[in-house]
């Protein structure tokens, strides 16, 4: 860990993670990219391939790998065992703040917000994982600081749009995380028919794991895991699964 502190609760992230093989966080620049989706049928897909596979929504503000999962917050339910033990959605273990509030809007800022990442962290008994993917909020702020520096076996995927207005701020995201020393396995280029962001990962040094083509009619399987299977963005995600999970020095 690069930062304890003195709060006994940071102190006992890695101890809540020690029994997780992989911690891997998307990130975007900006919000509208679908990073949730990807993240969610990331997890989803590792379930789908034997993998012991856990989700964490970090998106206080506004969370909604529910939305995707098809569950209703106001009827998830978790159990106290030496901590917050997650419910099984889906095969996922899987925490986010909606099994909290309840799927009530919960108007965190400034040190509240990160009193609440702190917690969560620390209090969530996850079990033996071979994967724990995390839902990071848009764009670069103090959660993602707190994130990189309590979790050293931290890793990155990134996930943006060729819109030249993200562009740049990619570039940033990513001389963000190689300044903090976190491993990106890659950049996944959503909702484009073309490689427009390929070049952009070989100039930076890093992978280009795909493009994902925009499916106009892919918001009505949203919700609905067997309709989700049969969509190109479930098999494209499937395939960069694929890649992530046997690839693990890279």
């Amino acid at each position: 860990m690069k930062y304890y502190g003195r709060d006994p609760r940071i102190i006992s992230i890695p101890r809540r993670l020690e029994k997780i093989k992989r911690v891997i966080a998307f990130m975007s620049n900006k919000g509208g990219v679908g990073k949730t989706v990807l993240s969610t049928i990331t997890a989803l897909s590792l379930v789908d391939k034997q993998y012991k596979t856990g989700l964490l929504d970090l998106d206080f503000v506004n969370p909604s790998t529910h939305v995707v999962l098809g569950v209703d917050p106001s009827k998830l339910v978790f159990e106290e065992e030496k901590g917050i033990k997650p419910p099984v959605i889906h095969g996922i273990e899987y925490i986010s703040i909606t099994l909290f509030t309840k799927g009530a809007l919960a108007p965190l800022r400034g040190e509240a917000l990160n009193e609440v990442f702190a917690e969560i962290l620390s209090i969530t008994n996850w079990g033996e994982l071979d994967y724990l993917i995390i839902d990071t909020p848009p764009g670069f702020s103090d959660e993602h600081l707190d994130l990189i520096n309590y979790i050293d076996k931290l890793e990155v995927v990134i996930v943006s749009t060729p819109s030249s207005l993200s562009i740049r701020s990619v570039e940033n995201l990513i001389d963000l995380m190689k300044n903090h020393g976190v491993r990106i396995n890659g950049l996944i280029e959503n909702m484009s028919s073309n490689s427009s962001l390929k070049q952009l990962c070989l100039s930076r040094g890093i992978r280009y794991l795909g493009n994902i083509p925009y499916d106009p009619g892919f918001e009505n399987s949203i919700g609905f895991i067997n309709e989700l299977k049969e969509t190109i963005v479930w098999r494209k995600v499937s395939a960069i699964v694929d890649y992530l999970s046997k690839v693990t020095n890279i």
